[in-house]
């Protein structure tokens, strides 16, 4: 089936919203002391679900966090590989998108494995054992990308389809 300008033009102007919103989201959290460090709870993870209504979320989410981890400062290792992380964990809910169980899951384990190294290796922080950052980044990912993703989930299921 042929994509119509006006399709083409909503789905283009999804990808740049859900890029300005992971930003205010993230900026948000910055301004709680949640948008990064060992114990990080960013309210943007939660838009990691929408790959499960659309693939056209997954470039938005990408730069988005592109984008956020640029205006909070963060080292430019961090920028790519943090970036990268939040990629692939759309990819990752999209190809899950199916399942409604597994779907949270990708962002979650992405996370969790580039975090704590970037926490650790990138900016050097030795102030906490490695197995607790990974511990203190996954319970933070599980609350934006599992809780609060689901509770978004909900809130869109059924509507974002007749838009897209």
């Amino acid at each position: 089936m042929k994509t119509s300008a006006a399709q083409y033009t909503r789905r283009v102007a999804f990808g740049g919203l859900t890029a300005a919103l992971y930003v205010v989201l993230t900026l948000l959290s910055q301004a709680f002391g949640l948008a990064s460090g060992a114990v990080q709870v960013r309210l943007s993870e939660a838009l990691c679900i929408l790959p499960v209504f659309t693939p056209y979320a997954i470039p938005g989410l990408f730069t988005g966090c592109i984008i956020s981890n640029l205006i909070t400062g963060c080292e430019l290792l961090d920028v790519l590989f943090g970036s990268l992380a939040t990629l692939i964990g759309a990819v990752g809910t999209y190809a899950l998108r199916k399942n409604r169980i597994l779907f949270c899951i990708p962002p979650v384990a992405a996370n969790a494995v580039a975090v704590p190294l970037i926490i650790t290796y990138v900016y050097m922080d030795t102030s906490m054992a490695y197995p607790l950052i990974l511990l203190t980044v996954t319970a933070g990912e599980m609350i934006s990308c599992v809780l609060m993703g689901q509770l978004l989930y909900s809130a869109l299921h059924g509507k974002l389809e007749k838009v897209l």
